[in-house]
């Protein structure tokens, strides 16, 4: 198969390629985005070696996977006793005369796949990567070092911000994001699905944009016969995916779960002093922590709501999939729950958070509907405290040209109809919107909704609209 999308990530793989000098590239980003899939493709395997981390091993385990991939190679040595002798055994076969160059650039690639997980406490795993990249491998023009890792926050601290002998040694970074919803579409023609829109905004309202979790879907079932398969069926593919995902990426992960359930039942989210109160986390740094790798991997997000400048930021949970789990896979017990329930107001009433979900992923494909990509803007919510409680818009778009977008996101299986009791609400929220926030910017009502806004009476107070068309558009240039 091509590749779907990945366009960024490529041309920088082809910048890279093309320097006359050393490099040391990090491509990192959630599991199961397909980090280790871009790089064996671009590379088409041509390795000068590679390796990667034994999730969960000991120390011992790290350095025994690592000494067979070295003979694999053609190392003839022990299995190393530390790391500053696999790495020196990895020296060695690089100097070799035939070791294996990528045909293109020339140069000898070495790929070390799940990085983090080779790092385990108490090695001297750092020390030694240390010195193998500052003593070697940073002096020879044609070596190309390319390390992957799921564990955002090691890849982060470790390497980014490392302030020994790997201070500022990085020389590129490649952040590998879930698709967009335009990819996903491009990958599901790729795969010879006959699915239209409709199905594809579900399939990312469930599963969000990762790659796998795409790849383990089958064309030749429907949607929701797929959906109880991997998800309901006992010994479904994903059954228990939502535990293994959180407890690989993080070393204690029950405090970040703690933070995802307390999320997953705040639509706009928690403040910090709340989610300390509802993870009983003992200390302020312990939390900020967790919410800082959460957010580096993608599963949360922050945000300060309009009007606030310095305080008041809410964390909210922004994962498809974590969110589905939380919702269903966690209580349901039947094996054909989607299908049984498909139409019921139960999963409706989630079709309607979760688009709002997607479309606080897709700000960039709205901007662009709208015509104001180009323009300077701020994305943030809004909540009425004053003249009608309970009020809120959920994506406010402050933009420099003096216009603030209040955009209303409504999940609709078709034509969005506006009646006169949504068309009374629609009004009161802009005014009270702009009564208690005093600003002196223009407001324009935007309706997000996969098929449109049916012409009625009521339909022109709506000045703006964004479609499932224009959600699907990538956001480029």
């Amino acid at each position: 198969m091509q590749f779907i999308g990945r366009k960024d990530a490529i041309d920088e793989l082809d910048r890279i390629c093309e320097l006359p000098r050393p490099q040391f590239v990090v491509v990192y980003g959630r599991r199961r985005v397909g980090k280790t899939y871009l790089v064996r493709q671009y590379f088409k395997n041509e390795f000068a070696f590679y390796a990667t981390g034994v999730l969960g091993g000991s120390g011992r385990d790290e350095l025994a996977a690592f000494g067979n991939n070295l003979r694999l190679y053609g190392d003839e040595g022990r299995t190393p006793k530390d790391w500053f002798s696999a790495f020196a055994a990895l020296v060695g076969l690089l100097e070799r005369d035939d070791v294996r160059r990528d045909p293109i650039s020339g140069k000898r690639v070495v790929f070390i796949d799940e990085m983090p997980w080779l790092d385990t406490p108490g090695s001297d795993f750092l020390a030694a990567l240390d010195w193998f990249w500052n003593a070697w491998g940073s002096a020879r023009d044609d070596v190309l070092l390319i390390v992957c890792g799921s564990v955002t926050s090691w890849i982060v601290g470790k390497l980014f911000k490392n302030r020994g002998g790997l201070h500022n040694r990085v020389t590129a970074r490649i952040h590998l994001k879930p698709f967009t919803l335009g990819e996903c579409a491009a990958y599901f023609q790729e795969s010879g699905f006959a699915w239209g829109e409709t199905q594809i905004l579900e399939v990312y309202m469930v599963f969000g944009g990762i790659p796998y979790y795409l790849d383990l879907l089958n064309r030749r079932a429907g949607l929701a016969q797929n959906i109880d398969n991997l998800c309901f069926r006992r010994g479904g593919q994903l059954a228990d995916e939502f535990d293994e995902l959180y407890r690989s990426l993080f070393r204690r992960a029950e405090r970040h779960l703690a933070i995802v359930r307390a999320l997953a039942g705040k639509k706009v989210g928690l403040a910090r002093d709340e989610l300390l109160r509802a993870t009983s986390t003992a200390t302020g740094g312990t939390l900020s922590k967790a919410l800082e790798e959460l957010e580096q991997c993608g599963f949360i997000r922050s945000y300060r709501p309009f009007g606030k400048k310095s305080r008041g930021t809410l964390y909210q949970l922004i994962d498809p999939f974590s969110l589905f789990y939380l919702q269903f896979m966690d209580k349901e017990a039947s094996e054909h729950f989607w299908r049984e329930n498909y139409q019921s107001p139960k999963l409706n009433a989630w079709r309607g958070y979760a688009f709002e979900l997607v479309c606080l992923i897709h700000i960039e494909q709205i901007r662009r509907a709208l015509g104001i990509s180009v323009i300077s803007a701020s994305v943030s919510s809004w909540r009425s405290k004053e003249t009608n409680p309970g009020t809120q818009i959920d994506l406010v778009i402050d933009r420099a040209d003096q216009i603030i977008d209040l955009c209303e996101m409504k999940w609709s299986s078709s034509e969005f109809v506006i009646n006169k009791d949504y068309d009374q609400r629609l009004r009161e929220r802009r005014e009270t919107f702009l009564q208690e926030t005093g600003t002196r910017k223009g407001a324009r009502l935007v309706l997000v909704t996969p098929h449109g806004v049916r012409r009625n009476a009521y339909w022109n107070t709506i000045q703006a609209q964004v479609t499932a068309g224009d959600l699907f558009a990538d956001a480029v240039g």
